[in-house]
Order: structure tokens, then sequence, then C-alpha cells
């Protein structure tokens, strides 16, 4: 299980350059690991500079407040051959949440809200993935908040499986999404002035874990 990350950095760019002949080494690379994906199955842990958990809602309809979270893991247990039978699983530190308004960061992580004291984390199992297309799926998955567990559907897709050009390790770029009712996770409060319905956005770069350097 990877461990809850801290505050991400800008990305690195790599030099254009060079981009003709990482794309001639990927290549070389992929055909000698299995799937169609080109990287090799097993566990993969989040890169965490390049990691991001953002939620958004309806403030009285006035603005659309886009929110975060700063410290948290997530896991794929990939299966490039049978993308249905690989799984997904995120953890959070729900006391990392981020508003960028330190007043409004303390209310949240009160009693109205995320009460993290008695509550420190919040989780997404998947427990099942249904493909609709070649690497894209619908993520079904048991979400923990505050100690409530309901189910969610998570649209999601692989950005790109690939050796990535600076780690030299098998890394997988993966986007999801879902919306979600607050209240149902007992973070009603102020609906429905403050929107109910939540906007969840997850995107990561997951690592081969203990992959060796090509």
């Amino acid at each position: 299980m990877g461990k809850p990350h801290n505050r991400r950095v800008p990305k690195l760019v790599p030099w254009c350059a060079l981009a003709g002949a990482l794309l001639c080494s990927w290549a070389a690379w992929a055909d000698h690991h299995e799937g169609g994906l080109g990287v090799p199955a097993g566990a993969y842990e989040v890169e965490p500079t390049h990691a991001y958990i953002t939620f958004s809602y309806s403030h009285l309809g006035f603005s659309t407040p886009h929110l975060g979270f700063d410290r948290f893991a997530v896991d794929l247990d990939l299966d490039p051959a049978d993308l249905a039978r690989s799984s997904l699983s995120v953890i959070v530190d729900a006391a990392s949440v981020d508003s960028r308004v330190a007043e409004f960061d303390d209310h949240l992580k009160g009693p109205d809200f995320f009460a993290v004291a008695e509550h420190p984390e919040i989780r997404f199992t998947s427990t099942a993935i249904e493909m609709t297309g070649a690497t894209k799926a619908n993520i079904t998955g048991d979400l923990t908040i505050k100690g409530v567990t309901k189910p969610v559907v998570l649209e999601a897709r692989i950005d790109k499986a690939a050796m990535h050009p600076m780690l030299k390790k098998p890394v997988v770029g993966v986007s999801a999404f879902g919306t979600l009712s607050r209240s149902a996770f007992g973070l009603g409060k102020y609906v429905p002035a403050v929107g109910d319905e939540v906007e969840l956005y997850i995107t990561a770069e997951l690592v081969k874990v203990d992959a060796p350097q090509e």
C-alpha cells in the first residue's frame, strides 16, 4: 500500500529534442512486456509529485469552489491483458483537506463536516470494473466518509501507460470522475442552499512497485 504523500510540486517537462529517441526506446521496451498497454502486470503506487484529488460544489449558486486533499495514497493492481480484472484503492488523510482558506479548513475538519478526530481517513475500494472502451471503464466501489460507506461509480480512463522518460520505470496515468451526494455521507450542512451534489476528480501517475530502472 502506498503511503499518503505531502503537497505536490510542479511538473518537469522533458526536452523536446529527446522525444524521438525516447519514443523509439519506449517502443522497443514495450515489445518485451505483457498486455496491450505495453506495461507489466502488478502493483502500482502513486508518484507523489503528480497526483491530485479535487472536488467541487455549488456555493449558493454564486460560485463553484474547488477544494482538494494534500495527503493520500492511490494504488492500482493492474492486469494489462484484462483491465476488468484490475483493482483500484484510494486512502485519503481527511485532515489534509485544503480550501486555501485556513478558517474554512478548520470548519471542514470539524463535526459539521469531516470530523477528522473521529474519522481520520476517507477510503475508496473498487468492487467491479466494467470496460466501456479500450482504456475506459466504469469503476464501482465502496466509498467511506465519516464512517458511512456507500457504493459510488467512477468514470475512469488510462491516460497513458509507458516507460517514464525520467524515472525509467513503468508508469500508468489514471483519471477518474464521479458525482456523489454529500448529505448521504453525513456532510449535509447547509443543504440545499449549498449544493448537495459534489463532483469528484482524481488524476494520478502510478509507478510500478519495486520495478528496476531500465
